[in-house]
């Protein structure tokens, strides 16, 4: 009653205003202070319009929550569901059923849009039925037309039918920390194994465009390599949302392959991917790669699949491995093309209880070709080759230990596996495992294989647990709703949870072949990882991660007799 009555008064005020203005002009005999009057009356009465629209909006609320709450006894929830509950503000009818982000869960769960999960490090990109949904909440004003506010925690600029917008984000990791007894045995090279360091790990900037179901991404990162001062582009692509819970996708992506690479960074148990996951991911697919494809969702299923090229700046020659991962080459005479396929189920999905099965797979179906020279009249031929590599799952710049080298003659990449991942309550557990094969030519070469896994635990200690968003197949990090914020004098903390990790990749291939080029020594690596993350708000993170590694001994200067270490880490982390 006291909003219909304020909703009153500001529309008999607005027509007070308006009548008033012909008054005002007339007694006036001064134009500039007319004009002033004029221009200060009509801002005053847009004001007035936002603030109407706005108390449409909780006053339907109110009403169907009023109505809810009245409806015959024994009919209870379902009756309430059954009746119209479409309200209309400005912009036209206002449909509840519509979900910003991923569905709502069943009556009784939590529901993952209003948990307070961190926002994504990537564009956002959702269908329009959602983004007029998103942009109808009570966290935006009306301006002139626009409207202006922070669906899902992300600066957003839209026309007032939502048909144009435009959003802003910020992915910021920076790390600190250092190794402890990792030093070498005799007669190994010593390695990047910094006591103390930093690197800024990511630092991207989101910039969504788009024009109802069209959006354009186009993120910058400023910590695109392994080491500090490295600019380069983590996303550049178009995308189509028209379809129901379907994104069609095409330029400079990062397609969706393995539990962990559907995750948003800014979702990670542990400062990095494992081993295997980040490993397969690359083969094909990994930031900035050119993919065309699609995805589609729906509660209890997941599929995507993509077409895949070159890694953007991949045929430019690098500088000190300054291109994104380090791979440019100016020489390429016939970039790499390959596919990616994954798809999940989700059996269970209680409030209790989430169970997801999954497979990803992955290949190269063509290796990059590259010529000792492009230019030279002599090049009519070039080599195929690949190479696999990790860091023990700390990245600021040290040297791979378990490495492969160079694998020649190879014509073929491929890799799948298996995906689990069970939720119980506040605990999570998932795990994943991986073969990796390498076809190759020529006389008496046989092709490689290797192999990986991990398992990973997580258990929340106070704040909202984690959670499954079915439209990435994968799991959220902790949530902190927004009374739950850290706020020490009302004794509020945010989320904070406990993480462990065992992680292994073996890049040894047939190491007892006589003939040496079959023989490939990667060594086996082994990281066993522990850490907090504490969250005091949806929008930042501190993370503490104390790893152990063990790694055979491998055909790395650095890594010839075996090696063991530690290594202890800090990531602040924002996101918006």
């Amino acid at each position: 009653m006291r909003s219909k009555i304020l909703l009153s008064t500001l529309a008999f005020t607005s027509a007070l205003m308006t009548t008033a203005a012909p008054a005002a002009m007339a007694s006036s005999a001064d134009e500039a202070q007319l004009q002033a009057l004029r221009q200060e009356m009509a801002q005053m009465r847009r004001e007035m319009m936002g603030q109407i629209s706005s108390l449409k909006t909780r006053l339907a609320k109110s009403e169907a929550a009023t109505h809810q709450a009245s409806a015959p006894h024994g009919k209870g929830t379902n009756y309430a569901a059954n009746m119209p509950r479409h309200h209309y503000v400005e912009s036209g009818p206002v449909d509840p059923s519509v979900q910003f982000n991923d569905s709502t869960a069943q009556t009784g769960r939590l529901k993952l849009q209003t948990s307070g999960t961190p926002v994504t490090d990537r564009g956002d990109v959702t269908s329009w039925k959602s983004f007029r949904q998103a942009t109808r909440s009570d966290e935006n004003v009306h301006i002139g037309g626009m409207i202006i506010g922070f669906p899902k925690g992300r600066f957003t600029v839209a026309s007032e039918d939502a048909s144009y917008g435009m959003s802003i984000g910020l992915a910021f990791h920076e790390d600190f920390g250092g190794f402890f007894n990792s030093g070498p045995r005799a007669g190994e090279g010593r390695g990047a194994f910094n006591s103390f360091t930093s690197n800024m790990r990511r630092l991207r900037i989101p910039f969504t465009f788009r024009y109802k179901n069209w959006v354009a991404a186009v993120t910058p990162d400023f910590g695109a390599n392994h080491n500090d001062g490295y600019v380069a582009l983590y996303e550049g692509n178009l995308n189509y949302t028209g379809f129901r819970n379907t994104i069609l996708t095409v330029g400079y992506f990062q397609p969706r392959v393995t539990e962990e690479d559907s995750e948003s960074s800014n979702d990670f148990m542990t400062l990095e991917r494992p081993s295997i996951t980040d490993m397969v991911r690359n083969i094909a697919a990994g930031d900035a790669r050119f993919s065309v494809g699609a995805l589609h969702y729906e509660k209890r299923w997941w599929i995507a699949g993509y077409f895949t090229g070159q890694e953007w700046g991949h045929r430019n020659a690098s500088d000190m491995s300054s291109t994104y991962y380090g791979g440019g080459n100016g020489n390429t005479m016939d970039s790499q093309t390959g596919a990616t396929l994954r798809v999940a189920g989700r059996p269970v999905a209680t409030k209790d209880w989430d169970v997801h099965l999954g497979a990803s797979a992955i290949s190269s179906f063509r290796q990059a070709c590259n010529s000792a020279s492009a230019t030279n009249s002599a090049a009519t031929s070039c080599t195929r080759t690949t190479s696999f590599g990790q860091r023990p799952e700390f990245d600021i710049g040290e040297a791979n230990l378990a490495a492969t080298g160079t694998i020649s003659n190879a014509s073929q990449v491929w890799a799948a596996g298996p995906e689990l991942g069970v939720r119980w309550n506040r605990l999570l557990l998932k795990s994943e495992y991986y073969h990796v094969g390498v076809q190759r030519h020529g006389p008496q070469m046989k092709s490689a294989g290797f192999q990986g896994w991990y398992g990973s635990a997580a258990y929340t200690l106070f704040g909202t647990p984690r959670l499954y968003s079915e439209k990435s197949g994968a799991f959220t990090a902790p949530g902190v709703t927004e009374k739950e914020e850290f706020d020490p004098a009302t004794n509020h903390w945010g989320a904070l949870e406990v993480v462990g990790h065992y992680s292994v990749i073996d890049l040894n291939s047939r190491l007892n072949d006589a003939i040496a080029a079959n023989v490939v020594r990667g060594g086996q690596q082994t990281v066993w990882t522990g850490g907090l993350n504490w969250y005091p708000n949806r929008h930042f993170r501190v993370m503490l991660d104390y790893s152990h590694f063990i790694v055979s001994r491998s055909m790395q200067a650095t890594n010839t007799a075996g090696r063991t270490g530690n290594s202890v880490a800090v990531r602040v982390q924002a996101g918006f």
